[in-house]
């Protein structure tokens, strides 16, 4: 199991990322897209990185935007896991 992080190591991670908010125990992201399919297919690509992370973002897809919320749920709070999803997220929607 992931280890929570402690809020120094939190602030330190949440330095590292662009766009996103911290929310309590979430980091969380909007992204916005040209059509409701270029949403879904962005979708598609975050679901098999966190597939291949064993990690999996709460996703909120409305129209043209997708809104990613990460947390561990079992760890209680943000872990790495959540930082290092993020920053994959970020390199493939560049």
């Amino acid at each position: 199991m992931a280890t929570k992080l402690s809020e120094s190591e939190i602030a330190a991670r949440y330095q590292d990322l662009v766009d996103w908010t911290l929310a309590g125990d979430q980091i969380r992201k909007l992204f916005k897209f040209a059509s409701f399919a270029g949403a879904i297919g962005v979708v598609a690509q975050v679901a098999f990185i966190a597939e291949a992370a064993d990690h999996h973002p709460d996703i909120d897809i409305r129209w043209r935007k997708v809104a990613l919320a990460l947390t561990t749920h079992d760890a209680g709070g943000l872990t790495a896991k959540d930082f290092d999803l993020a920053a994959q997220i970020d390199e493939i929607l560049g």
